[in-house]
């Protein structure tokens, strides 16, 4: 039960830290100051952290015995 829990968990987080990820890069804008590429991000960090942090407590469950 605890490795079922885990892993679906461990999952969740995983492809939530990619889904945000790219959405996060999709915010960014980029503009160019002297011939350099400055990028900007207006995205928002905190729904990458909260998958990360369900992906590593996913894979604690899964871990423990």
């Amino acid at each position: 039960m605890k490795q079922t829990l885990g892993g679906l968990m461990s999952v969740a987080g995983f492809i939530g830290v990619i889904f945000f990820g790219f959405q996060y890069l999709d915010d960014s804008e980029s503009f160019s100051i002297l011939g350099a590429d400055v990028a900007v991000s207006t995205g928002d960090v905190v729904p990458i952290l909260i998958s990360l942090i369900i992906l590593i407590v996913g894979v604690v469950i899964y871990r423990s015995e």
